[in-house]
């Protein structure tokens, strides 16, 4: 493995898992409520953006980070929704 690859797996890892403690907190809570839900809307949008062009130009860094965090962003994004209070 090349080093600009394993850059690009670390960055994507860091990135990635900044979003479990939120996932975590929000499920815990049962409360989305200080989360901005047209911010979320758009990161998840400009995340799947990011996993559809890893895909396109076969990127793994690129797919396995955007994919991890379109299922963590999009867990923060289907709580906010369900999540009433």
């Amino acid at each position: 493995m090349d080093i600009v690859k394993l850059i690009g797996l670390v960055a994507g890892f860091c990135t990635t898992v900044a979003f479990l403690p939120q996932v975590i907190k929000t499920w815990r809570s049962r409360s989305a409520k200080d989360i901005s839900l047209g911010m979320f809307l758009f990161f998840v949008f400009g995340v799947l953006l990011w996993l559809i062009y890893g895909i396109m130009v076969s990127d793994l860094p690129i797919i396995l980070a955007n994919g991890l965090t379109l299922i963590l962003a999009g867990s923060i994004l289907y709580f906010k929704i369900t999540f009433k209070s």
